[in-house]
């Protein structure tokens, strides 16, 4: 992807277990974007909670949102393309990773949602079960799966936002997400 381009933040988001962290550092690595792993954000008391196996409320994810609002403002006023990996389940919670927590004028809105793009990881809770019971070395219990896949909100269109089915190999997941982010570069 050329630098003449216009600029992105790509959000890799779906419920824990979809491979978002290992897309994100595929596509990263590739391309040469700055990667946010968005777990690593995560305020300490959250990470306890999910290794308890108890769903983070939306009270527990409203200090992480904004930290990754505050990462996303700052690489957007960067000029520079970067990945940020993170759940974004809900509606509401991507709105708070565009927007922070006051709504914003028309046109700041405008520009941002067209500069923020989000790659919306989905499976089914099977294939995605398996993978977590398989995962090592992560806080998140696969018991909490069920709560995730219960709160999520898929994104639509006007989110700027596009579906890519987790059955594949990273490979070929990431070179799908690198072909429509490419596109959506060149407009």
């Amino acid at each position: 992807m050329s630098a003449s381009f216009r600029k992105m933040i790509l959000v890799i988001m779906g419920v824990s277990g979809t491979g978002k962290s290992s897309v994100g550092k595929y596509i990263s690595d590739k391309l040469g974007w700055t990667l946010y792993e968005g777990d690593e954000y995560h305020p300490k008391e959250n990470i306890e909670k999910m290794s308890r196996g108890e769903p983070l409320t939306d009270q527990d994810r409203t200090p992480w949102l904004l930290h990754l609002h505050d990462i996303i403002q700052r690489e957007l006023s960067s000029g520079a393309n970067s990945i940020v990996i993170c759940s974004a389940l809900k509606k509401s919670y991507r709105q708070m990773l565009l927007f922070g927590s006051a709504p914003q004028p028309q046109a700041c809105q405008h520009e941002t949602v067209d500069s923020v793009c989000f790659a919306f990881l989905h499976g089914d809770f099977q294939l995605i079960h398996r993978r977590l019971l398989a995962r090592r070395d992560h806080f998140m219990s696969a018991d909490l799966l069920r709560s995730q896949f219960d709160a999520l909100e898929p994104p639509t269109d006007p989110e700027n936002a596009f579906a890519v089915d987790i059955k594949k190999s990273i490979p070929e997941v990431s070179s799908q997400i690198e072909r429509i982010v490419s596109a959506r570069l060149q407009t």
